[in-house]
């Protein structure tokens, strides 16, 4: 007899089932009451409704251990009894004292006591756990040291109150402040100390630096020191760049010197770039990325330059609808000091985005994180943009840290919630820099706020006086207006120049600007302004008769643009790019009808580390429409454009005074000088040569003074125990009569 295997299988699944569900129904019970004892503070209801049990819920012993884990892990209860017979659910509870209080003890600082309290107060009228405030403990240690109290010590009490509550004190032993006496590179570190110091956040310790945090041993501050140096190099083309250590070594007491041990490596150059396009996709769409492949091949390894490509990649997917795609390359060394580039696409899963939970922003209004992401509610989930959405909300630089992870529905198979978690961090900034040199003497300070009442609004007050001029702003910045990637910024300034003395005449101009700006193409931004100024202008017995004729009172209705393209590889201290920007001031309503226009453009190359090319164009003209230019709103060369003449003191002259020109123009060429005191790792040299003109006198073509001056020289920048010393000296090459040189030029300055 052939036996029918398939259908026994079946036979005994269907078996098998039916005696699970029957003997579950056997040992099943309906709850027909329940019973609460041993609570002091919580009610009997929430006690059930912790439980997750009903009266006429069916229930077996499996039902009562997950009751037992659901109440368990509430942390309201040091014991718990659950029993179950007759219909009757009895739960037996010992609740857990509650926190009445944490007391902070010890911490006389405001900002550090005000951070602290943010933490504490997370855990007061909670239930008493010995792990919970160890690990708070913990936290604010770490908090405390952060400040730079990095011997820090707390010492926690428990004070009993009797009513099964308890008060948490904790006594902190600050010590002193851990201070950075001195900063070290050492190893293979290619560049000079002067530059490395520059690229990162700590700072050395001086006397006169007394609202800088960045002078105190901070772990998290070293740690993004560290990340700062290695994209430097990377950057730079040391692909294989290793940071050994960051290592503080305690001298005495509370000063430490901190030391970045560098290996660089050897340089990498890029080699073979390939896009590796799959049959799924048309590879027409992205044939123009051969084109920058071929222009890279030869230079030096960049990273930023390899994250540009691909953010390119994903941006022409996501145009072409591959939403469930990502852009993903390997990298693989050839001929010792090449890198091959391999470019390929990876499939994602292809799911919906359910909920997005965002915890953690105690501060700041949560529309602030949501108007940041690409990806919303109900959107097909895409890896670029979502990593390009966290990226956004770090840039924003209002938060420590920000994570994120995604997890399965509850409820449907295709959709996913993404949890988002955020720490906030303290956002404001005071501020303060002196200077003086040749030129004259400054003094500076202010506040910034980049998170004014959690909105995410930057405010900016600051206040410059000089030996001639007072100028304090106060403006307001929205990032991202409504969404829009569009900035917001309205500006209150008032300036007060007194030329009495060298020109014979003094103005105050005061007025507020609201404008808006984006990136309207990639590296291309635009900026528009509105403003109303009103200014004054007094005259003394000496000023030139047509200063004397422009005194009085002008009310001015202005329009401003401005377009720049922004190639640069860096912002600060670029080797490598161009940038050209073109601006123009138009009247709407004014007392004097005059339209400025400016260009100027930079070009760096980068021969080696050392050695950097670089050329500077200046272009600015002002015209009137119906009168002469104002003599506050006349063209004058920027005294760091042309050096070996003084400031102020070249070009058109009316009698003893100098009164600028309706053009200008300058042009720099600089080099640096790599072989000149290598053995000091703090003093920069530049070789310079400054040209410039500033011609056409609109109200008497007599005082024209049409000539290109022009000057060549050497250029210092000297890291000083005291601050950054920058001084010159250059030979004038060609001048005017009326021109007054100046060979020698310092400054030197330092913030506090």
């Amino acid at each position: 007899m052939k036996i029918n295997y398939k259908k026994l299988l079946k036979v005994l699944f269907y078996t098998l089932l039916f005696f699970i569900v029957n003997i579950k129904l056997v040992y099943s019970e309906v709850i027909k009451k329940i019973t609460i004892s041993g609570n002091e503070r919580l009610a009997n209801e929430t006690i059930v409704l912790f439980s997750e049990l009903n009266i006429n819920d069916s229930i077996n012993s499996e039902d009562l251990n997950n009751a037992f884990r659901k109440l368990y892990d509430t942390d309201y209860f040091k014991d718990i009894k659950i029993n179950f017979s007759n219909g009757i659910l009895n739960i037996y509870v010992i609740e857990n004292p509650l926190i009445q209080s944490i007391n902070i003890d010890g911490v006389k600082n405001k900002t550090i006591l005000e951070e602290i309290s943010k933490i504490t107060k997370k855990l007061e009228k909670y239930p008493y756990l010995e792990n919970n405030i160890n690990d708070q403990k913990n936290l604010l240690l770490n908090i405390v040291r952060n400040t730079g109290f990095y011997f820090a010590e707390i010492e926690t009490k428990i004070q009993d109150n009797n009513n099964n509550s308890v008060n948490i004190i904790y006594n902190f032993n600050l010590g002193e402040r851990a201070k950075i006496n001195e900063i070290k590179f050492i190893g293979n570190k290619v560049f000079k100390n002067n530059k490395l110091r520059k690229i990162i956040i700590s700072e050395e310790s001086k006397p006169w630096k007394f609202i800088t945090p960045n002078k105190y041993l901070n772990e998290q501050r070293i740690q993004l020191d560290v990340n700062l140096l290695k994209n430097y190099f990377k950057n730079k083309g040391y692909y294989n760049v290793l940071i050994n250590s960051s290592s503080a070594k305690v001298i005495d007491k509370n000063n430490f010197v901190l030391t970045f041990n560098i290996k660089a490596g050897k340089k990498y150059y890029f080699n073979d770039i390939n896009l590796n396009v799959s049959d799924d996709y048309e590879e027409e769409s992205f044939s123009n990325f051969s084109k920058i492949f071929d222009k890279l091949k030869g230079k030096a390894y960049s990273l930023n330059s390899i994250k540009k490509i691909i953010n390119e990649i994903d941006k022409t997917a996501l145009q072409k609808e591959f939403i469930f795609i990502n852009a993903q390359y390997q990298e693989n060394i050839v001929d010792n000091n090449k890198i091959d580039i391999d470019i390929f696409f990876e499939e994602t899963e292809k799911f919906f985005v359910d909920r997005i939970n965002i915890f953690g922003n105690f501060i700041t209004e949560e529309k602030v994180i949501r108007n940041v992401l690409i990806v919303d509610e109900g959107d097909a989930y895409n890896k670029i943009l979502f990593n390009k959405s966290i990226n956004d909300i770090k840039s924003k630089n209002i938060f420590k840290s920000v994570t994120s992870e995604v997890n399965d529905s509850d409820l449907k198979n295709n959709k996913k919630i993404i949890n988002i978690t955020v720490e906030e961090k303290a956002t404001g900034e005071i501020f303060a820099g002196a200077g003086t040199g040749t030129s004259g003497s400054s003094i500076s300070g202010g506040i910034k706020e980049r998170n004014y009442l959690g909105k995410g609004i930057e405010l900016d007050t600051n206040l410059t006086l000089s030996d001639d001029q007072i100028k304090g702003k106060f403006s307001v910045i929205n990032p991202n207006f409504r969404n829009t990637d569009r900035s917001i910024n309205t500006t209150i300034e008032s300036t007060a120049t007194d030329y009495m003395t060298s020109s014979g005449y003094k103005t105050t101009r005061t007025g507020v600007r609201l404008g808006t700006g984006f990136e309207q193409y990639d590296d291309l931004f635009f900026n528009i302004d509105l403003s109303t100024y009103y200014e004054k202008l007094e005259t003394s017995s000496s000023a030139s008769a047509i200063k004397k004729k422009q005194e009085g009172d002008y009310f001015e209705n202005l329009i401003s643009y401005s377009l720049t393209l922004n190639k640069l590889d860096q912002n600060f201290q670029p080797s490598d790019g161009h940038i050209t920007k073109f601006s123009q001031t138009l009247p709407i309503y004014s007392d004097d009808l005059s339209l400025e226009n400016s260009f100027t453009a930079a070009k760096y190359h980068s021969v080696n580390e050392s050695l950097i090319l670089s050329s500077k164009l200046y272009l600015k003209a002002v015209n009137s429409l119906d009168d002469d230019v104002r003599v506050s709103r006349r063209v004058y060369i920027p005294s760091s454009r042309l050096r070996g003449f003084e400031s102020g003191s070249i070009g058109p002259k009316d009698g003893t005074q100098y009164v600028g020109g309706n053009y200008g123009t300058a042009v720099t060429f600089n080099t640096t000088l790599p072989q000149l005191f290598t053995a000091n790792e703090n003093i920069d040299f530049n070789l310079f040569l400054d040209a410039a003109n500033l011609w056409h006198v609109d109200y008497d073509s007599s005082l024209d003074s049409n000539k290109i001056r022009s000057a060549t020289g050497i250029s210092v920048n000297w890291f000083t125990p005291v601050g950054p010393l920058s001084f010159s000296y250059a030979v004038p090459l060609s001048e005017a009569k009326t021109d007054k040189t100046e060979k020698f030029r310092f400054q030197i300055g330092t913030s506090f």
